[in-house]
């Protein structure tokens, strides 16, 4: 199990200090990934929990990271890729992989603020058949030396697009999702799965199991997909309740999710409402995300 924890990209924590400390202690530490996510914008009317409520952009954060670290993989929980063409979106990725050395895990989800949709100019329908489509020109883009791509939503006439990520065919793409047809799109096309921050961990291995399954009935090898639990943790919190509890306790929820199948856990701190909460105060936020990063630390 390779235990990672969430970079500062949303609310009090979330400043250029943070950011740059947190990635290097991250290192030093021995976690093994940081991650970002992201939140497009919040709509006036919408009642949506305080750590969606001001984020950092997540591939611009992860440069930021990436400048001052060397080791620590730079995961993102998830872009949405309505909101973004295939080609920029390859060029953005490419360019992180690139300048870190070849350290991206790309995430990718589907969206569901109506919001969101409407100011990113984005369509709702048929979001599965366009994810196909999506990874086929990201990967053409990265791989090939001359790409072309014609498709029912996405064109790309015989370019080049240069440079190549330092992954080879390209960075991992892994996919969001939890109703059964996008888990099992999962297992067909993506490198591996992220979990939500809703996921019910109680019963994660069913998730796993359906994706596992469309892996092998397309001819994939299930083994080699990484699967990633955005760990919603709650230190001394409530011991009844999974990652939430005394560090050892949250230790031993690793262990049993890694029996599940999960391959990843990152500790996302900022849906910490002490954390990730723009009202909170930006000392007490930064103490608190420090002693939980510290406490949870890999063994």
């Amino acid at each position: 199990m390779q235990i990672g924890i969430g970079a500062p990209i949303s609310g009090a924590w979330a400043t250029p200090e943070n950011l740059a400390r947190f990635g290097v202690e991250a290192e030093e530490l021995g976690y093994e990934s940081l991650w970002t996510f992201q939140r497009l914008l919040v709509g006036e009317n919408q009642q949506l929990a305080p750590v969606y409520q001001s984020v950092l952009d997540p591939t611009v954060a992860l440069a930021f990271v990436a400048a001052r670290t060397s080791r620590v993989r730079l995961g993102v929980a998830v872009i949405n890729l309505p909101f973004l063409s295939p080609a920029y979106m390859a060029k953005q990725a490419a360019t992180l992989d690139r300048l870190s050395g070849g350290r991206l895990d790309l995430g990718l989800g589907l969206g569901w603020s109506a919001e969101e949709f409407a100011a990113a100019g984005a369509s709702m329908e048929r979001r599965g058949p366009r994810t196909v489509e999506y990874l086929e020109v990201l990967r053409t883009l990265w791989d090939d030396e001359v790409s072309r791509f014609d498709g029912e939503f996405y064109t790309v006439s015989p370019s080049r697009m240069e440079p190549k990520p330092v992954q080879r065919p390209g960075p991992p793409v892994l996919l969001g999702g939890k109703a059964p047809a996008a888990l099992a799109r999962v297992g067909r096309i993506a490198d591996g799965w992220v979990s939500a921050s809703a996921t019910d961990l109680n019963v994660i291995s069913k998730d796993i199991d359906t994706i596992r399954e469309s892996a092998e009935k397309a001819g994939r090898d299930p083994s080699a997909l990484k699967f990633v639990c955005r760990g919603v943790v709650r230190l001394d919190g409530p011991p009844d309740k999974r990652l939430s509890g005394p560090a050892d306790k949250i230790r031993e929820d690793v262990a049993w999710l890694g029996e599940q199948g999960l391959t990843d856990v990152f500790y996302d701190l900022n849906w910490d409402p002490e954390i990730g909460n723009p009202d909170a105060p930006v000392a007490a936020a930064t103490d608190r995300a420090a002693e939980i990063m510290q406490a949870l630390r890999p063994r």
